[in-house]
């Protein structure tokens, strides 16, 4: 009888006896463990491959692949038995799949480039050896930090990377590591300024230059972005990977005929690859080539491949209808075996849009929950910390006098407020205007924020707005010099443009100072219409408040208090407009508009759906078409599964209760 062992002795010594080769012993230590434990699952997997019991191997490891379909050794486990089997393409998956998850597999790197040299397949053994030379160049304690951090041990791979370089300052493997374990804490200064010294140290590696890449990608740095992956594509044309991300890059900066150029050209060297396909689709829908952009995604999504986004992608058009066929294949794909995470994320948001309009809304809200329920679980979002961040804006603003200074230019116009409140529709509008450029969500003010944050290290989370206090006229001045400058490359010619980045609503007060003759519009929607149309979308990044109805009625409630706020800080310089009035009376709000950025009228404002530009929001399809009133009421058939939001909403619902759209208004 095996004593009782405390869990993590337990799995050391059969370890331990695996190692030993004593299988039988290993298992018999196991025998008591319950089913619902992913790493005695696949230590038992092990034992059993070992003992030539290859289907009831499988049998476990599919088993903790349900409960943790990250874990890379189950995987790998997958692999070793499929390959002996004979099965090498799905060995092959089950080998990548393992390397994506944790990297520090050699076993799994091998496997793949031997499976593939073997079926001929000499270029892409090719594309591994840099994964496997990293990982055959790399320190034990680095390559035990990596296992670690591929296991989800954020904390303790953040320690043992920083103890490392405290006797190794010069390890640039170390620093990469270290940048990517700040990435996951979202530290992401902290990342960029790692990757930009060990690129210093090492200006001959790519794979440092393609992690720097990424880390100014996430910071929205993408003119220095752009710089080095034209480096790396002009170092190596035929390099597949230097020239995909510099496509899109290139796409992210506007530049579609060099990005649709490329994305081709990729194509035609690996036919069908999915991931291009979609890029491809993604440039075509934001320049209005739509019926070009579903092909690309259908491509995407043909059977035997599994590219959720892809099939997202189709759904965020917001105008396509989904076949019953094709939504029998997206539920076939969510029981593809060890399904990324991402993908079944994608496939459920999509679902939940195919099941709406087939008013099948039992099926479409718990497509949606279920989407929503994975990315709540990934998220480190805490609603009460965005609470008290509001609030202390509210405290800082209130004591700080009124400042002349700043920077004086005139030129740009800030859509602000939630997302899904109608601020795409806004912009076009504004862009259609002669003297107004339209651009983006520019990440300028958001990236003043973040040198603020990591201003004063003495300060705990509430550094920023604490710090915007400290500021002296000659920094405020800077701040907004330095914005004008940094978004510049984003303009036309027009003396007007657009930063139609939603969440600056949060920081209207350091606005105020250092752009004060700025104007700001804040764009508002009725509460229960605004935050179910952000619980059904799923967003790229930065809206992790959006996936519970909790969290989102909690959010916009404190938007509201916030906003109300700064309209009283500063009277008469915002404009609130209300999307159910634009939808009501397009023309005078248009003119109200208008009047108040102090543009003279034009008509094709008006017409704004005739205006060709690109549009890279989810409303992309939905502002080329006239106005329509079906979007002001999109919640209200889902009104019974919704009592959690109003409940979070509280008294910012009831004030709007009862109101006539073309009188709704939120006190000011």
């Amino acid at each position: 009888m095996v004593e009782k062992l405390v869990e993590a002795e337990l799995y050391e010594r059969a370890k331990e006896a695996i190692k030993a080769g004593e299988y039988r012993r290993a298992m018999d230590l196991l025998a008591n463990e319950p089913d619902d434990k992913t790493e005695s699952l696949y230590l038992r997997a092990v034992c059993l491959r070992r003992l030539e019991q290859p289907d009831e191997a499988l049998r476990l490891l599919a088993a903790a692949l349900t409960l943790n379909p990250k874990h890379g050794r189950c995987h790998q486990e997958r692999g070793h038995i499929l390959r002996e089997q004979g099965q090498s393409r799905a060995a092959l998956s089950a080998y990548g799949r393992a390397t994506q998850e944790n990297p520090s597999l050699g076993a799994s790197w091998r496997g793949q480039a031997e499976i593939l040299l073997q079926q001929g397949r000499i270029d892409e053994a090719n594309r591994l050896k840099p994964h496997m030379e990293r990982l055959a160049n790399m320190s034990r304690p680095l390559v035990y930090v990596l296992d670690i951090l591929s296991q989800g041990f954020v904390a303790k791979a953040e320690q043992a990377c920083r103890d490392y370089l405290k006797q190794h300052p010069l390890d640039t493997e170390g620093m990469r590591l270290l940048a990517e374990i700040a990435g996951k804490l979202n530290v992401l200064d902290e990342a960029e300024f790692l990757l930009e010294s060990a690129v210093m140290f090492q200006p001959d590696s790519t794979s440092l230059k393609i992690d720097y890449i990424g880390i100014l990608r996430k910071r929205q740095k993408l003119q220095e972005a752009h710089k080095y992956a034209f480096e790396l594509f002009e170092l190596d044309p035929s390099n597949i990977h230097f020239k995909s991300q510099y496509a899109v890059i290139s796409m992210q900066l506007g530049q579609y005929n060099t990005a649709l150029q490329l994305f081709d050209e990729v194509l035609a060297e690996i036919p069908g690859e999915p991931v291009t396909l979609t890029s491809k689709g993604h440039a075509l829908k934001t320049i209005g080539r739509t019926d070009a952009a579903i092909e690309c995604y259908q491509q995407a999504c043909r059977e035997g491949v599994v590219h959720g986004e892809a099939w997202q992608s189709l759904a965020n058009l917001k105008t396509y209808r989904f076949t019953d066929a094709q939504i029998q294949h997206m539920e076939r794909l969510l029981e593809t075996h060890a399904l990324r995470s991402s993908d079944k994320v994608y496939l459920l948001f999509a679902l939940g849009k195919a099941y709406e309009d087939k008013d099948d809304l039992d099926r479409a809200f718990a497509r949606y929950s279920e989407g929503n329920k994975i990315k709540r679980a990934e998220s480190r979002y805490i609603a009460e910390h965005m609470t008290e961040e509001f609030a202390e804006q509210k405290h800082v603003f209130s004591r700080i006098q009124k400042r002349s200074g700043g920077c004086q230019a005139a030129d740009p116009i800030f859509v602000v407020g939630m997302p899904r409140a109608g601020s795409t529709l806004l912009e076009q509008v504004l862009s259609s205007h002669s003297l107004v450029d339209g651009t983006q969500e520019l990440p300028n003010i958001l990236s003043a924020v973040h040198q603020l944050r990591t201003r004063n290290k003495s300060f705990d989370r509430l550094n920023y707005p604490r710090t915007i206090a400290e500021l002296t006229a000659e920094e405020l001045q800077k701040f907004g010099e330095d914005y004008i400058e940094g978004t510049r490359s984003y303009r036309g010619e027009a003396p007007y443009f657009i930063d139609k980045m939603p969440n600056n609503f949060r920081h209207i007060g350091l606005i105020k100072l250092i752009l004060p003759k700025a104007k700001i519009i804040d764009a508002r929607r009725h509460p229960l219409s605004c935050t179910f149309s952000c619980f059904k979308q799923l967003f790229a990044e930065g809206q992790e408040f959006s996936y519970s109805l909790e969290d989102l009625g909690h959010y916009y409630r404190d938007y509201v208090d916030l906003m109300n706020f700064w309209h009283q800080q500063f009277p008469g310089d915002i404009l609130h407009v209300q999307y159910e009035d634009v939808v009501e009376n397009l023309e005078s709000q248009v003119e109200r508009i208008l009047d108040y950025c102090q543009l003279p009228f034009e008509e094709t404002c008006v017409r704004y759906w005739e205006t060709e530009r690109a549009v890279k929001t989810p409303s992309s399809e939905q502002v080329r078409q006239p106005i329509f009133k079906s979007g002001t009421e999109n919640w209200q058939k889902f009104e019974p599964y919704l009592e959690p939001l109003k409940t979070a909403l509280g008294v910012t619902l009831s004030n709007y209760q009862g109101v006539t759209p073309s009188l709704m208004r939120s006190p000011i």
